[in-house]
């Protein structure tokens, strides 16, 4: 099942049980940002948030949680609430195949009902912003798609980047952006200062869960993030075309803003509590003059709740960040079994693979830190055997106990770049890497004493089932009882 916008996918999660509407008045300080942190305290099922009640704000809605748990990432992805982690991350490798699946155009996009120019341009006046954490600088915009061209090549629709940046709401009409140096708004950006021009942009906020997925997905830098949403989602992405840029935006966002990154300003943005757990600091970065918002009537503002992991970003980018780190390895090495690389936003990844030849694993422990993602992500990269499951972390973790020597399963790569939000980086933005070898060495490498591991019979998969069956059965009948 396809949702065109926020409102289906909000409604489907209602229909399923996974949408909590507050219905009493709340305080937008402290109540959403402790509302949020508590959902993601509450597990792999936590509901979405509706609030439509708060002080001091006139008929705001805000939307909280929205993929913040796996329950809510399989309705994202028209699968059933209960689908495991392991199987929606196995569907999502399967839905690439249809990537890329190309995008349609609607007319009548329901952004611009309404439309503000000139004076009228007041973030503060469409948005009911507030802070997530206690120590965050300032209102942010953290769950917006940010959608700008190459100033080289801005016809090719690939090189057309969508992606997930913060933004600090730094007045009525301006926001301070991060882009990490690897992301592709940092690279075009880059090309249309040293041709002193500014860089324009469309900022949609409150989007259809698969273009929110894509846009938090390290692709290819001609590879369109709408075309990957169109293959998760299983149809063509609806596109409108944004009036004053001219670029391709969802044509069922809630809000689209519209303006240009100016070229040679910075400004101090931060602090903000970050995906790594720790406030990021404050530093100089790039500016967006704001020129024009449309917006629909009665928009409802989806915001992304960050801090101590689990939080609602490590179920939206888990599956997003392991899929095309495992399909950008298997081009070089098919084998690569699975790739785990959900935690933290892959600053530690691991990757289960079969052998050709002693050494091998090391290899492809290296060649996952030079993948797109790898580059500013993957600092630590566990390498398992093809019969562990990277999922399985009892099974990980028996790897690492029994199969690592430190002597020779450890390499350690000094001064290698990494996103400057890893707190232990020294300097901001560079880092020791470091692959464990946590694999059976075969020929040549002839180390350790593992040639009687002890393995399950034959019999034991169809057992399992065969249990699982009989409990789910059991299950059934207490509840229909």
């Amino acid at each position: 099942m396809a949702y065109d916008d926020l409102r289906e996918f909000l409604a489907a999660l209602e229909k399923a049980g996974q949408l909590l509407r507050i219905t009493e008045q709340v305080d937008a300080e402290p109540d959403l940002g402790a509302a949020a942190a508590a959902a993601a305290r509450l597990g792999d099922a936590a509901p979405a948030l509706y609030f439509d009640d708060i002080t001091g704000f006139t008929e705001p809605r805000v939307a909280l949680n929205v993929h913040g748990s796996w329950a809510n990432h399989a309705i994202a992805l028209g699968l059933t609430p209960n689908t495991s982690v392991k199987q929606q991350v196995a569907e999502f490798a399967r839905r690439w195949d249809d990537f890329p699946t190309p995008t349609r155009r609607r007319d009548d996009p329901p952004f611009l009902a309404n439309t503000r120019t000139g004076d009228d341009v007041d973030l503060f006046d469409v948005l009911p912003l507030f802070r997530l954490n206690v120590g965050d600088g300032g209102f942010f915009l953290d769950k917006a798609a940010v959608i700008s061209r190459d100033p080289e090549d801005p016809e090719h629709f690939g090189k057309q980047n969508v992606g997930i940046y913060r933004l600090q709401v730094k007045g009525p009409r301006t926001l301070g952006l991060q882009p990490v140096p690897m992301h592709d708004v940092a690279l075009q950006l880059r090309v249309a200062e040293e041709a002193g021009h500014d860089l324009p942009v469309a900022i949609a906020l409150g989007n259809d869960p698969a273009v929110t997925i894509a846009a938090g997905m390290s692709l290819g830098y001609d590879q369109s993030e709408y075309e990957m949403a169109g293959a998760l989602r299983g149809e063509p992405v609806p596109l409108a075309t944004a009036p004053l840029t001219g670029l391709d935006v969802p044509w069922g966002c809630e809000v689209l803003i519209e303006g240009r990154i100016l070229g040679g300003r910075r400004e101090f943005e931060g602090p903000f509590g970050e995906f790594t757990g720790h406030y990021s600091g404050g530093r100089n970065m790039p500016v967006v003059e704001i020129d024009r918002i449309h917006h629909r009537t009665d928009p409802i503002f989806e915001s992304l709740y960050l801090g101590m992991p689990w939080t609602e970003l490590d179920y939206l980018i888990g599956p997003a960040t392991c899929v095309p780190l495992l399909r950008q390895l298997r081009a070089d090495f098919p084998e690569v079994q699975a790739v785990n690389a959900m935690y933290t936003h892959g600053l530690l990844a691991i990757v289960s693979t079969r052998r050709r030849y002693g050494g091998f694993a090391k290899a492809v422990g290296l060649r996952a830190l030079t993948t797109p993602h790898g580059l500013g992500y993957c600092k630590m990269v566990i390498m398992v055997d093809e019969d562990v499951d990277p999922f399985n972390l009892p099974q990980v973790m028996w790897a690492l106990s029994t199969k690592v020597n430190p002597a020779g399963d450890l390499v350690q790569l000094p001064n290698m770049p990494v996103v400057a939000l890893d707190p232990s980086a020294i300097p901001q933005g560079i880092t020791d890497k470091l692959v464990i070898d946590a694999t059976t060495p075969v020929a040549p490498d002839a180390r350790g004493h593992f040639d009687q591991q002890v393995i399950d019979r034959p019999e034991t998969a169809a057992w399992v089932r065969r249990l699982t069956d009989m409990l789910e059965h059991q299950a059934g009948g207490r509840n229909h009882g």
